[in-house]
């Protein structure tokens, strides 16, 4: 490699550093959670791999585990994950010029990587800055999963409250995307959304909460790039 990509895959993993350390003990707690789940260890880098996606990887061992139908697990991929698709209108994808690459670019868009390159700015985002922030997440997710399923085989069976690790790293990462934007009707408008949905939607909490909250962001974009154009 050029001294300039090896300057820029430092910017990266300096990048990834915050949030990949947090997602040690939440991948720690995946691999727990899939073998007190009555799964094999080795399930947690399939998962992992095939999947990639950290909420519904934690949705999907419930889903499993119950036996659900196939076509209601691919209902529940879908709408879990429908908000990758605005992730990439923001993603720095043309930085990346290999299609392998661009490839995988796509594969390991997940909150956190977008979390991360959301707060840089467009023009300073490298294709190797890029790639190196979506290759440290993800081995930092798979990982500690595996270390989480050998541990987990150890341990007696019945542990709870494991579910709680994602919540808590979503919550981490608003907060931090709100210090680094400074928009605070965000996080306002996605409590209020949930409390909503909680309160006339309590079964379809999380889809309707969704829902409502992508339509009132929608609604929001359009209002603030109306009054923009009419600031003479």
């Amino acid at each position: 490699m050029t001294p300039s990509t090896i300057a820029e895959v430092r910017k990266g993993l300096a990048d990834a550093a915050p949030v990949g350390l947090g997602l040690i003990p939440l991948g720690l707690a995946f691999g727990v959670l899939i073998t007190q789940s009555g799964f094999d260890w080795w399930w947690a880098p399939i998962f992992s791999v095939v999947i990639y996606a950290g909420s519904m990887e934690f949705l999907a061992i419930g889903l499993l585990a119950a036996a659900t139908p196939l076509y209601s697990l691919a209902a529940a991929t879908f709408l879990v994950n429908f908000r990758h698709v605005f992730y990439g209108l923001s993603f720095p994808i043309e930085s990346i010029r290999s299609r392998v690459a661009r490839l995988y670019a796509v594969y390991a868009l997940t909150d956190e990587v977008y979390a991360i390159t959301a707060t840089k700015r467009r023009s300073e985002m490298t294709g190797a800055r890029t790639l190196t922030i979506a290759v440290t997440c993800q081995a930092l997710w798979v990982l500690p999963g595996i270390v989480g399923g050998l541990i987990g085989m150890t341990l007696p069976p019945g542990l709870d409250g494991l579910q709680f690790a994602l919540t808590a790293l979503f919550a981490v990462l608003a907060v931090d995307a709100w210090r680094a934007s400074g928009d605070l009707p965000a996080p306002v408008i996605g409590l209020a959304c949930a409390l909503a949905a909680a309160w006339l939607a309590p079964d379809q909490m999380l889809l309707v909460g969704l829902v409502a909250y992508v339509l009132l962001l929608l609604v929001r974009f359009a209002w603030s790039t109306r009054a923009g154009r009419e600031v003479p």
